[in-house]
């Protein structure tokens, strides 16, 4: 089972006695910061973690169905490193 949007925007409706709406809105705008912010430096959220930019380099990625080879270009992707007291509640 995964937690998607939806769900999380229920949770912040539930906890918070707030409209659908608003509750999305701030999801989406919680976001967008993490993504725009990232892209200069790293996003840090104590007691939970810290979002960063990981570049990943070029590779030479497969096709299952016909086995051809083909160049995976560099990307940059946005990574969550979890801290000590979210690693704590998990485990």
């Amino acid at each position: 089972m995964s937690l998607g949007k939806k769900d999380i925007v229920k949770g912040i409706k539930s906890k918070a006695q707030i409209s659908k709406t608003i509750s999305q809105e701030l999801l989406d705008k919680f976001i967008d910061i993490v993504i725009k912010k990232s892209k200069n430096f790293n996003v840090k959220i104590s007691n939970f973690g810290t979002f960063y930019i990981h570049k990943s380099p070029k590779r030479i990625g497969r096709n299952p169905k016909t086995g051809e080879e083909f160049l995976i270009g560099k990307r940059s992707k946005l990574s969550l490193k979890a801290s000590n007291s979210s690693k704590k509640l998990l485990n």
